[in-house]
């Protein structure tokens, strides 16, 4: 999901700059597919779209008390428009050097967060964010029908590093791993763990 930085397709600018302005309604879910559509109101306009789930279940790597607590939240995973397998669900060193940690997107009535759940504390994630689904749209497509596009992925020190190309002084390499979050298209921010909170990456402007 992590995407270099670039100027939004002119479709994709109008779509966010629509959902900025626009209101969402009519959203129904289909439990057998697990998708979410609707129609969102912008410019005077209905919009259709839609946003497709997995079940925590589609994740069978997560341990087992992640696994029950994004249950009991009763969460589902949303996928990108653009997803090709399941999505949104990491692994990687987000607490320190050589944990063994967790991230997921969990939609849950509407809402999306980014739930971190530390090896040291299963049952207690970290949410670095929490927004409407419909707040992250995008067209894609000549349908018009806008998909979901906020993703994460697990990212090295060595990858946020490679971000971070052209700013001075150059900072110092982190030692263990960020949740990078993106929107298709749109270069990622870098969410980092160190002295006991979360903190933003900082990236050449």
């Amino acid at each position: 999901m992590i995407r270099a930085g670039g100027e939004l397709p002119a479709c994709a600018l109008l779509a966010s700059l629509a959902v900025l302005g626009g209101s969402a309604q009519q959203a129904a879910v289909n439990p057998g597919q697990l998708n979410e559509s609707g129609h969102i109101t912008a410019a005077g306009h209905s919009v259709p779209y839609l946003i497709r789930h997995l079940p925590v279940a589609s994740f069978p790597e997560l341990p087992p008390p992640i696994q029950a607590e994004l249950n009991r939240r009763g969460c589902l995973i949303p996928q990108t428009y653009e997803a090709r397998h399941p999505e949104n669900v990491i692994h990687g060193s987000f607490e320190k050097p050589g944990s063994s940690d967790w991230a997921a997107l969990c939609s849950e009535k509407g809402n999306v967060s980014l739930l971190v759940f530390f090896a040291s504390a299963a049952d207690k994630p970290s949410a670095l964010d929490s927004s409407q689904e419909t707040e992250h749209l995008q067209a894609h497509d000549p349908s018009g029908v806008l998909g979901f596009s906020w993703g994460i992925d697990s990212a090295t020190p060595e990858q946020v590093r490679e971000a971070q190309i052209g700013m001075e002084p150059r900072p110092q390499m982190l030692d263990h791993d960020s949740v990078a979050a993106s929107v298709v298209e749109h270069r990622a921010v870098y969410h980092y763990y160190t002295k006991n909170a979360w903190k933003l990456v900082d990236m050449p402007e």
